[in-house]
């Protein structure tokens, strides 16, 4: 019986993966967006998470549009064709110009949204490795250059062609490059059934 419970607690399926993933996001887009200063400090409020304490946004329109995205992710998370996030982090004047992207890449075992395997991995392990990232983005600071003027930030979301119904209210865009951009890759980490890389 022992042995039962550890192998059905150890077992992560698509939408169990999809939570958590979409999670990370989620926490990962509002650490970036109070790291590099897009908005007030004032503007963000500390709450635990992986063992950590992570800002999350106190503005409600903002708040609102990423639980949305968020949401939409999840529903591409679980049919497996979500692929990469990035958050593009541009100037509020003059020529709009990128200055950073922060690209999430996301690739889904199709044996697992076929339902032919069921994957197993200790939930404390994955939050562990999402906690590590989180990390990563916090000492971000000490080697990104300070971003002085006004920014803005957008959400590009990519997913398989044709295979993906997008909402009416999404447009599309460009994919917004950094002309003569650096690269620093940060950790990653995996449920099984997703695994998330992340780099800047």
């Amino acid at each position: 019986m022992a042995a039962t419970a550890v192998r059905s607690k150890n077992t992560i399926n698509l939408k169990g993966s999809a939570e958590i993933v979409a999670e990370y996001f989620l926490f990962a887009v509002n650490n970036i967006l109070y790291q590099r200063g897009i908005y007030p400090s004032e503007s963000f409020e500390a709450k635990p998470r992986y063992g950590l304490s992570l800002y999350v946004t106190k503005d409600e329109a903002l708040s609102k549009y990423l639980q949305t995205v968020t949401k939409q992710m999840r529903t591409w998370l679980e049919q497996g064709t979500l692929q990469r996030l990035v958050l593009v982090v541009s100037s509020a004047i003059g020529s709009k110009e990128v200055l950073e992207r922060w690209t999430f890449v996301v690739e889904t075992d199709q044996d697992v949204v076929n339902g032919n395997v069921q994957p197993e991995k200790p939930k404390e392990t994955i939050m562990k490795e999402v906690a590590a990232i989180m990390r990563n983005i916090s000492s971000s600071v000490s080697f990104l250059p300070l971003l002085d003027d006004a920014c803005t930030f957008d959400l590009l979301v990519y997913t398989k062609k044709d295979e993906s119904a997008v909402p009416a209210d999404w447009e599309e865009s460009d994919p917004r490059f950094i002309t003569n951009d650096e690269t620093h890759r940060y950790r990653s980490f995996t449920t099984k059934v997703c695994h998330a890389d992340k780099h800047c």
